[in-house]
């Protein structure tokens, strides 16, 4: 396997790999790896889709990537996909895919198309005192040392970030800013978290800087990823053959470990119903297995309108499958690196269907939008920046589902410090009904104080989850910890999704998944094509340069020196390609 870029590469189609139509792969898990796994086998490895088989333990497939109805409880999202146009992988995948809302077109043109119509931004990003502009106003507000602190991570090895914290490489300065206050609830970071990780995203994002204040640089699907993403591929996969086995928990996989080779040999699972004496598949030669390792949803536990969701601390199947495969050798990594600090990696979600027509005006006073056009309306997140519980809310294209009452809206709620008391509901989130988010959401709103108990009790439904592991892939690690996709010697398995490690891409994306899974594929099968690198911005200078200015909120570049020399040095510059750039890219 290699990594390639260019149109050479990309439209080219690889020649069927050597017995191709022999092979059997066996996937665990129906995430998002492990379907764009199975998408790529059949398209670029030419495995029959009939020789596939997903085994999943619940009833559906999509893992995180959720988007259901629950007639008693409403409408629940437990997170929202930011996406962008260098998700390379990822598009690479969905070009293939039929699109199920535009005959004739693949999910990627109407997504393309549907971006291209309505293009995604903010018109407030932020507020305080109860639904008041923030007036973050696009600025970045990094002093001196802030930015000092930003560029020593961004140059610094992957090694000196290793098992530090950001509040470890990040002062009080950089901390207090408006950077961090779009970055940390934009991807959920909390101070905590790796540094390493930090200056991944920092490095796989840099050509968004630009667009981070008003999220411009974002891109959604029409409906929740379930229904965008998850059905085209689920009935375009089902349609090639592929098995999904369901209500099936992978419980262990046995290898044979040598020296010289590494082979995956059998299966073991539990299922239920009718099929409770089956307890797993013997390997041939012939025989792949794809493994899903980890899981930011494991144990999630829903609450309802009149009950709070709990955190579930018990055993998780997910982890504790990592943790018996990683005892068998030190290169399947180290998952209680990442699974054993609930407190430091749980935060809570809630999904808000509106049914008081009096709710969505509050909406548009802050979004500045109708919420019932159809196109975007608040263009990403809203931060609460006064809120103790630090929470957001986003209310995306609607409706986001198709079978949503024309005169609902649904609203995606969140919050990074669950543990503290509440403005208005004077009790943690963790602790909160649906109706008492709904409350703390409503008051952070503007709703007047007097119509909140009313609104709160029969103008909405609300579905709180506790999600234990959500930023268990943000703890501060170091190399080892997760495996390669491939380990070295494997002959027929990998690991795929979030804690698979490939590159230098950077994780909690859907190209993350999707890019684990092509690898994955490529590799075991000798794909003939190469896998697109992650987008190279961070090592183009016009980017570099774009990213520079917008940090420094438009504060031109002083050269040094006296008057006199300073003109002769930039007289010099102007006679070059430099000056150009940098009066072009707004430093000078």
């Amino acid at each position: 396997m290699y990594y390639s870029s260019g149109n050479y590469e990309a439209f080219a189609r690889p020649r069927p790999p050597k017995d191709a139509a022999s092979k059997h792969a066996w996937i665990v898990g129906s995430g998002l790896a492990g379907l764009a796994a199975a998408v790529f086998m059949i398209r670029d490895a030419a495995v029959p889709g009939e020789n596939i088989t997903i085994l999943e333990k619940g009833s559906l497939a999509g893992g995180a990537l959720d988007g259901i109805e629950e007639p008693e409880k409403g409408f629940v999202i437990r997170g929202g996909r930011e996406m962008e146009n260098h998700f390379e992988c990822l598009w690479d995948c969905f070009r293939t895919i039929p699109s199920l809302e535009v005959e004739g077109a693949s999910v990627l043109d109407e997504f393309y198309w549907l971006n291209k119509d309505d293009p995604n931004y903010s018109l407030q990003r932020a507020t305080v005192e109860r639904g008041q502009d923030a007036h973050t106003d696009g600025l970045f507000t990094l002093n001196k040392k802030a930015q000092k602190d930003l560029v020593k991570v961004f140059l610094a090895t992957r090694e000196e970030m290793e098992n530090k914290r950001i509040d470890e490489v990040f002062g009080r300065d950089f901390l207090d800013s408006n950077f961090w206050l779009y970055w940390r609830t934009m991807f959920a970071f909390e101070e905590w978290h790796s540094a390493l990780e930090m200056k991944l995203y920092l490095h796989r994002f840099i050509h968004h800087i630009g667009g981070l204040p008003d999220f411009s640089a974002l891109k959604f699907t029409k409906y929740n990823q379930y229904e965008s993403l998850v059905l085209p591929m689920t009935k375009w996969l089902s349609e090639q053959g592929v098995r999904f086995q369901y209500d099936t928990e992978v419980t262990d996989v046995e290898f044979d470990l040598t020296a010289s080779a590494e082979r995956a040999t059998r299966i073991e699972w539990t299922r239920s119903g009718e099929h409770a004496g089956d307890t797993g598949v013997d390997l041939g030669d012939d025989d792949y297995v794809l493994m899903t390792i980890g899981s930011l949803v494991d144990n999630s536990d829903e609450g309802d309108h009149r009950t709070a969701a709990t955190l579930n601390r018990g055993p998780a199947s997910a982890w504790d499958l990592w943790k018996k495969i990683a005892r068998k050798d030190p290169s399947f990594g180290r998952p209680e690196v990442f699974c054993s600090s609930i407190d430091e990696t749980k935060w809570e979600s809630a999904t808000v269907t509106t049914l008081d027509e009096r709710i969505p005006e509050y909406i548009r006073r802050i979004a500045k939008r109708d919420p019932f056009s159809g196109r975007v309306v608040t263009g990403g997140i809203v931060t609460v920046k006064d809120s103790s519980w630090l929470m957001s809310w986003t209310v995306n294209r609607q409706p986001h589902f198709k079978k949503q009452p024309k005169d609902q809206i649904v609203v995606w709620v969140y919050s990074l410090f669950v543990d503290t008391p509440g403005d208005y509901v004077k009790k943690p989130m963790s602790e909160c009904t649906g109706e008492e988010i709904t409350a703390e959401w409503l008051y952070h709103l503007g709703v007047p104080e007097a119509d909140i108990p009313e609104l709160a009790a029969t103008g909405a439904k609300c579905v709180p989850v506790m999600m234990p592991y959500v930023t268990s892939f943000f703890m501060p690690r170091k190399a080892g910890d997760r495996p390669d996709v491939v380990p070295e010697g494997a002959e027929n398995f990998a690991f795929i999704g979030q804690f698979a490690e490939t590159s230098r891409d950077c994780i909690f994306t859907t190209e993350y998944s999707v890019r684990t899974g092509m690898e994955a594929t490529y590799q075991l099968f000798g794909v003939e094509r190469g896998v697109p690198e992650v987008f190279n911005s961070t090592y183009d200078v016009r980017t570099l340069l774009d990213a520079s200015a917008r940090l420094k909120d438009g504060e031109k570049t002083e050269l040094p020196g006296p008057a006199v020399l300073r003109r002769k040095i930039a007289k010099g510059l102007d006679s070059t390609e430099i000056g150009v750039l940098l009066r072009e890219h707004g430093i000078m």
